[in-house]
């Protein structure tokens, strides 16, 4: 027995380095995540307080210091708010997103705060400390956001994104290595509809248990749900086929599991760090939220939230809902045109 055991795990050992492709990313992959990890978190620390300033200048500049020296405060994260967002970002403050609302406009000279919030407690006895210049006072109410109320869409889809991309690119290039793709490309099915019926498939399955997993959730939680629980359904299955295609896409030619596991990892995890899984991607740099916006997953999550928490119908997600589609039928088109039934 022990020798049957001894050729099966050296003949497993010279499979594994033989594949060099899979050998390569087995070495890379860790690499980049410890390099990556440590370039996008490195830094002098967290900001302690989150303050919004709306002023005049382009969108993309940062505050300028001179026009109120509150600005200069150290450990305070200030972050430029356009101004026709400034009744989504109030009502941030009123949830404990946001700690302060600074409106350094001419004429305006204006702050919010939510009373409840020891944050902007904080921030109003600093800003009134030291003679600077008076601002004008409003407050803003509202129950705090659990941070278990933003974090469930995150979790619920990252469950998502792992069940697409695995249960679909992961699963067809085992069926291409083990021969079974080979006999089935003897029979009447075409490609199309062997690729339709698998994506229909998780599909069904992953919506399922994501509604399952959502309402018992919800019944021992309860979380903040101000929107429409019929267009949370929608959103979750564009996204959820849009995650489908896109493993379509890396299980259209690839030959090896290894080989899959690594290119699936290198998806998710870059997903899973600027998708808005665990952390907003607010107050983080410019460059680094436009590279998330290329990911479905952000799409998903942000279409999500606003419906769950901000109470968004699906005019004020227009943009995530098309994008997602969009991407679907990239991935689904490209996928399609890559697709081989055996190994050459």
């Amino acid at each position: 027995m022990m020798k049957r055991i001894w050729a099966l795990f050296q003949a497993r050992n010279l499979e594994f380095l033989r594949d060099r492709s899979t050998l390569a990313w087995n070495l890379l992959l860790p690499f980049l995540l410890v390099f990556g990890l440590a370039f996008l978190f490195s830094g002098d620390g967290r900001p302690l307080f989150k303050v919004g300033v709306v002023a005049e200048g382009a969108a993309d500049t940062p505050v300028d210091v001179q026009l109120h020296p509150f600005l200069a405060t150290r450990h305070v994260a200030f972050h430029r708010v356009p101004a026709e967002a400034m009744a989504a970002t109030i009502r941030k403050v009123g949830r404990h997103q946001l700690d302060m609302l600074l409106d350094l406009r001419p004429g305006q000279m204006h702050y919010w705060i939510n009373e409840a919030s020891a944050n902007g407690y904080f921030l109003q006895q600093l800003l009134r400390a030291d003679n600077h210049p008076a601002l004008q006072a409003s407050s803003v109410r509202g129950e705090q956001i659990r941070y278990v109320d933003w974090v469930v869409p995150g979790i619920l889809g990252m469950n998502i994104m792992f069940s697409c991309l695995f249960g679909v690119g992961y699963v067809i290039v085992r069926y291409r290595k083990s021969g079974y793709l080979k006999r089935l490309n003897a029979t009447p099915v075409s490609a199309t509809e062997f690729l339709l019926a698998q994506m229909l498939s998780r599909l069904v399955l992953v919506v399922l248990f994501t509604v399952v997993v959502f309402v018992g959730s919800h019944l021992l939680l309860h979380f903040v749900v101000e929107g429409s629980y019929l267009n949370l359904l929608l959103v979750l299955v564009l996204g959820t086929f849009a995650l489908i295609a896109l493993g379509l896409v890396v299980a259209a030619r690839v030959k090896s599991e290894e080989l899959a596991g690594g290119l699936l990892n290198l998806l998710t995890w870059p997903m899973l760090l600027l998708s808005g899984v665990w952390f907003s991607m607010e107050g983080s740099p410019e460059w680094l939220q436009w590279l998330s916006q290329l990911s479905p997953l952000t799409h998903l999550l942000e279409a999500i939230r606003a419906i769950m928490l901000d109470g968004a119908g699906l005019a004020d997600i227009w943009v995530n809902l098309a994008v997602l589609g969009g991407m679907s039928v990239l991935f689904l088109l490209l996928g399609a045109w890559l697709f081989q039934w055996t190994e050459r």
